[in-house]
């Protein structure tokens, strides 16, 4: 048996799938545990294992000179021998590159059996995914002999391929589709129906959810409820500030107040009109996460700097995570958003232009693609909306990627200038990128539109093409909160930002769209 493994295995595999696994422990945006770190270790050295196979299939295949026998076992014993101490070696400097990111964090620093517990998984992942190809390799032959009794061999090769990927396509789709979502949309749904003891029902007929409200409280969703019950008072407002406060007015429509998004975003322009929502300063349309959450940090941040003179109104797409809503119902989410801005905008540029509030925008990670898509730029330009804020959004949010890959060239694309910052900047927790003396900073233009990032977010800097190519947000200068270990692979940056991206937590953004002059701007930027 240890002599059938020992002939079986690929010297070439090792040696690149030791390589990806050495790759695959130094640190990327986010800190891993060893569970993660050890998962993503296995999931690199299987990959590199093989590709490695499959560049010694191509060699044989194209008839290039072969080693012979007595080499051949010389080459796979020091194979085994190198890649055991580069494992072992890069093992041990885990910790100390898991700990440069945690350091700029501020997490607490990995234990000293971390690199053990990272090898341990690493090599079971391993384990568990060569099984799997040993199933997929039995599966091909198993066909192709059959299939060779009748058609000749590369065409029954092919048949066998064709079948194999069949069938465990068949199986994999079945598990994820049939099994698996329908489980975790029905406990994602509980949990949304989920009322929780600190989220009551309002008596004040003037709030969403109360007896008098077009909407039902129950209807309206966990994250409905708490985005409706827990924000600030006009008594908490005004104990902070010192000054007479108002009552923010907050509206939030649920996925099960109405069938279709029209209907529900009709509902939410009556219920905003019927609390007296129009008759503030400031007026929000908010586009939640993918689980129907409004950040608490950037609306709270904003009813105490206007004295509670602010409306805003929200309309849930989903109670799924992010990734999901977009994997079970893409485009869903922007469309939702698109017929909420409709209804607002169209009732916003009836009222008279010196006495309507001021209207903004708002979205957080997925809330902030689909928010960036409820409107195109072009049709509010004889009536432009006042501004907009879009928090941490994703990689393939389409105006985000083209004002980034048209940035000046002097900025990085973890903070970039585009022009002279009239109508769009980009900030992170340190502020905006600064201008150069030679190029300084614009005043606003009459629309404001601020994207709030930071730069080891990998939802919004995941990039496919990182297969292949260093990711310009790599490249120096690099953000404050990047680790200096960081580092560029072929394959391996991307099994490392894929992993990293459900792992990412959510950034609190600090938002104010303050003052008579009409500006936006999150903390640290002014």
């Amino acid at each position: 048996m240890g002599r059938g493994l020992w002939r079986l295995f690929s010297a070439s595999g090792l040696l690149l799938g030791t390589l990806f696994f050495a790759a695959a422990l130094t640190p990327t945006l986010l800190p891993r545990n060893f569970v993660t770190q050890g998962v993503l270790s296995g999931l690199s050295l299987a990959a590199g294992y093989g590709i490695g196979v499959f560049g010694h299939w191509l060699w044989t295949y194209m008839e290039l000179p072969q080693s012979k026998d007595r080499l051949l076992r010389i080459a796979k014993l020091a194979a085994a021998i190198g890649c055991t101490v580069v494992a072992v070696v890069f093992l041990w400097r885990s910790a100390q590159w898991q700990n440069s990111i945690r350091e700029l964090m501020q997490l607490e620093p990995v234990d000293s059996a971390y690199p053990l517990e990272v090898g341990l998984i690493a090599l079971a992942v391993f384990a568990i995914l060569m099984a799997l190809a040993c199933l997929f390799r039995l599966t091909f032959r198993f066909v192709a002999i059959r299939v060779n009794r009748l058609l000749p061999r590369r065409i029954s090769n092919v048949i066998g391929a064709v079948v194999a990927v069949a069938l465990f396509w068949s199986v994999i789709s079945g598990v994820l589709f049939r099994v698996s979502l329908p489980v975790v949309d029905l406990s994602f749904q509980a949990y949304d129906e989920l009322v929780e003891p600190e989220t009551k029902q309002p008596t004040d007929p003037l709030k969403t959810g109360s007896s008098a409200s077009l909407l039902a409280w129950k209807e309206l969703g966990r994250r409905g409820r708490q985005f409706i019950s827990l924000g600030p008072t006009r008594e908490d407002i005004g104990a902070f500030t010192g000054r007479p406060a108002l009552e923010p007015v907050r509206v939030y429509v649920g996925l099960r107040s109405a069938d279709t998004p029209e209907i529900r975003a009709k509902l939410a322009l009556e219920e905003l009109k019927r609390v007296g929502g129009f008759e503030r300063s400031v007026l929000i349309v908010v586009t939640p996460t993918g689980t129907g959450w409004v950040d608490p940090a950037a609306l709270d941040s904003v009813e105490y700097l206007h004295d509670g003179s602010v409306a805003s109104v929200a309309l849930q797409y989903s109670y799924l995570a992010g990734w999901l809503s977009l994997l079970v119902e893409p485009g869903y989410g922007a469309h939702a958003a698109r017929a909420l801005f409709k209804e607002i905008y169209g009732y916003w540029t009836t009222l008279p232009k010196d006495s309507r509030p001021r209207l903004y925008l708002h979205g957080l990670s997925l809330g902030a693609m689909n928010s960036e898509q409820s409107t195109d730029l072009i049709e509010v330009l004889g009536d432009p909306f006042d501004g907009a804020l879009w928090s941490g959004p994703p990689y393939s949010s389409g105006l985000w990627r083209t004002l980034t890959d048209r940035r000046n060239p002097e900025s990085p694309a973890w903070l970039p200038r585009f022009r002279d910052g009239s109508f769009v900047r980009f900030m992170n927790q340190q502020g905006e990128y600064p201008y150069r003396s030679s190029e300084p900073n614009a005043g606003w233009g009459p629309m404001r539109v601020v994207y709030l990032q930071y730069a080891s977010d990998p939802v919004t800097f995941y990039d496919y093409r990182s297969l292949y190519r260093e990711p310009d947000w790599m490249r120096s200068p690099r953000g404050p909160d990047v680790s200096p270990e960081l580092r560029w692979y072929p394959v391996v940056t991307l099994l490392q930002l894929t992993l990293d991206m459900p792992m990412a937590t959510s950034r609190r953004s600090a938002t104010a769209m303050s003052s008579p002059r009409r500006t936006t701007s999150t903390h640290g930027s002014r």
